[in-house]
Formats: structure tokens, sequence, C-alpha cells
């Protein structure tokens, strides 16, 4: 029983127990040190990594969407796709009834052809005009010349005919003289004979005489009738003379504006060729609206909100459907004015889609010139007593990088969390 009894406890001094605690105290410190180190260390790369990048997910893929709308008016006699459907570049989307514009354009072939021909026969009047009035005044000059001499010629005749109507009526009034002198003297006779104072041969002879005069007479006036008809003839002649120098003198003015009349047929071939170009110009727009009857796809994408059937009435700018291109889309994020400080076009970025399980990389393209609040419908006015400041938002364009979206599967107004690595 004596071996089972406890051993004695061992007493400590005073010294060994406080050395005992100031090991313990350092290894307590030693291990607080080093957890702070790595906690240190940790902190310092969760900083660096989260300070690295500057994040957002107020962010939209963003891209084109084309107005598909027809440029002429007409009858829509087919509609080749649907909602939702791909097309390529040149794909035919709609056809118009092309009828009214094959007629036009039939038209305008019509009007170039007489707009042609007309130029043609004004371009060959400008040579025509100058050689006809060149010749014309030649003709006139002469005809002047001809008409001067006639005038002369008359005027010679005139003036001998005068001359003899003159001497005409002085030889009948000299052979009136004498008839009257004979007249006188049967009538003397007459009564001398009747009292047989002279002979009757005597009478006889100055009845005779009275008759011959009388005949003489006559034949004077006659001689006056032709000289005054000879005289009438002549001034005749000269009046012609002159109504035709006056001619020649009005073709000759005619024919010395050959210039203006050259010019003139100049202006008119100017004018026709002039409307050739019209013509011309109305048949290409012709045949441009004939092209327009069938509508084609500009380039490659999906086709959405398609409002037109057939059978539809539709006219110039009415909207059809809409085309979004899938080959050239972007990343638009509104980041806070804030995080705005290191961002430089051209940093890398990496980016997620909620659509997706997947990460999409690209670059910083650029930062848009205002904020979204200026670029919407109605801006705020803070030009009040009451303003409190707000941290706008900036949207910055992100370029996706090429092979990104090969698949096509990114679309307009996704939702993505775009990561901007500024360090």
């Amino acid at each position: 029983m004596a071996d089972l009894a406890p051993a004695p406890e061992k007493t400590e001094t005073p010294a060994r127990l406080r050395s005992r605690r100031a090991r313990r105290t350092w290894v307590r410190w030693a291990v607080l040190l080093v957890m702070l180190f790595f906690v240190g260390i940790a902190g310092y790369r969760l900083w660096a990594h989260f300070s690295s990048f500057e994040s957002t997910d107020d962010a939209q893929v963003d891209g084109h969407i084309l107005a598909i709308s027809a440029r002429i008016s007409g009858h829509v006699t087919d509609v080749t796709v649907e909602d939702a459907r791909f097309v390529k570049a040149g794909d035919v989307l709609v056809r118009i009834d092309p009828k009214d514009y094959e007629v036009a354009v039939s038209q305008a072939v019509a009007d170039l052809d007489n707009a042609e021909a007309t130029l043609l026969s004004s371009r060959t009047d400008v040579p025509i005009t100058g050689t006809t009035t060149n010749s014309q005044l030649k003709t006139a000059q002469s005809g002047r010349a001809d008409a001067v001499a006639a005038l002369v010629g008359a005027q010679r005749q005139l003036g001998a005919a005068r001359a003899r109507l003159e001497t005409a009526q002085a030889q009948v009034l000299e052979e009136q003289a004498n008839l009257k002198k004979a007249t006188d003297d049967v009538a003397r006779y007459k009564m001398l004979v009747a009292k047989d104072e002279i002979a009757a041969q005597i009478y006889d002879t100055s009845v005779s005489v009275a008759d011959a005069e009388r005949a003489t007479v006559d034949a004077r006036r006659a001689s006056v009738n032709e000289a005054e008809q000879n005289v009438t003839v002549a001034q005749a002649a000269i009046d012609q003379a002159n109504a035709k120098i006056a001619q020649a003198d009005a073709a000759i003015e005619s024919a010395l504006t050959a210039p203006q009349q050259v010019a003139v047929s100049q202006a008119r071939a100017k004018a026709a060729s002039a409307q050739v170009e019209e013509k011309r110009a109305a048949l290409d727009q012709a045949r441009l609206n004939l092209s327009y009857c069938n509508i084609v796809a500009p380039f490659s994408g999906i086709i959405g909100k398609k409002t037109v059937e057939v059978g539809n009435n539709i006219s110039p700018g009415q909207q059809l459907m809409a085309l979004v291109p899938l080959d050239d889309i972007w990343v638009t994020a509104n980041f806070k004015e804030t995080q705005l400080r290191l961002m430089q076009p051209g940093q890398r970025v990496t980016f997620s889609v909620d659509a997706y399980g997947r990460q999409y990389t690209g670059k910083l393209e650029g930062v848009g010139g205002a904020s979204g609040s200026r670029f919407s419908l109605l801006p705020p006015e803070n030009a009040t007593g009451n303003y409190v400041k707000v941290v706008q938002r900036i949207p910055v364009r992100i370029d996706i990088d090429p092979g990104q979206n090969e698949d096509h599967h990114l679309r307009p107004g996704m939702s993505v969390v775009p990561d901007v690595y500024v360090r």
C-alpha cells in the first residue's frame, strides 16, 4: 500500500515560472506576426487584383439595326423572308409589281430617242444656216445691183417718155390752133359762098383743110395718150425697181445677221443637247426605279420586326422590316465617372455574357462624349436651389476581338459584365 502513494510534487522556483511564461508570450506574438504577414500578403494580392480592372454590370451588346424600307411605291407581290431568318447580302427580301415601272422605262427610251433625233437635226442646222445666209447675202447683193441698173434704165425711159409727152402735148396745142383757124375759115367762107362773094372751090378747100386739121388733132391726141402710157409704164418700172432695191436691202440686212442666226442655231443645238441629257437622266431614273422593285439585303444579318405582307401597297420610306448585322457588334458599358480615371483606349477587356457561360475578350475603343443623361430626350436641368450631386455614368465602347463571335451567338441588347484592365 505504501508503493501506491503519490509522489510528492516538485516545486518550481519563481524564476522558472517567469521564463516559461515569457516563452509562451513570445510564441503567441510570433504566431500572430506570421498570421498578420500572410494576411497582409493575401490582402495585398486581393487589392492588386481588384484594383487592376474596373467592372460594371450596366453594359450590353450593341450593334446596328437597319430599317429596311421601300424607295418607290407599289403593290407587294412577294415577301421571301420571315422574322429571325438569316439572310445574306444581296438576297431579295420583297418584290414589288414592276409593270408600271417597265412602262415608264419604255416611255423614257422613246423620249430619249426623240430628243436625240432633235439634237441631230439641230446640229445639222448650224452649218446649213451659215451656208444659207452666205448664199442669201450674195444673191441679195447681186439682185440689188440688177435692181439699181433697172432703176437707172427705167428713169431714162421715164425721162424720154416725158419728153415725148411734152412734144406731143405741144403738137396737140399747135394742131388745135390750126384746127380752130381752119374751122373759123370754113365758117367765114361759108357765109361768103352764100353771098357769092368767093368761089365754091375756096370753100371746099377750107372744108378739106379743116377736116385734115381735125384728123391731125386726133392723131396728136393719140400720140399724147401713147406718151402718157409710156410715162406710166416707165414710172411703174421705177417703182418696181425701187421695190426690188428695198427687198434686196432687206435681204442683205437679213443675210448680214448670219452670225446671230448661226448663234441661234447653236443655242437650239445646245438646248437639244441639254434635252437629251435630261431625257437620259430620266431614263436612268426609270431604270433605277425598276431595279428598286426588288428590295435586297444590303448586308448579311437577322431579320426582325417584319410588318410587310403580300398584297400590301407600300410607299417610299415606309419601314418594312429590320435587319441586324451580326458581324459588326460591340459592347457599350456605362461606367461611373469615378471609374474613368485610368481608362485609356486600347486597354484589354474581358467580359461575360449572361446568356452563355464563357468569357469574351476585346479592347477599349473610346469613352463617350457625354453622360447618358445628357443624351436622353429630356436632359436634367440642375440650375436649381435643390441640386443633389449624383454620380453620372459615361458610355464606353468596347470592340470585340476578331474571332470571338464567329458563331454569331452575341445579339444586340444582351447583358454583359465587362472588366477593363487599367493596370
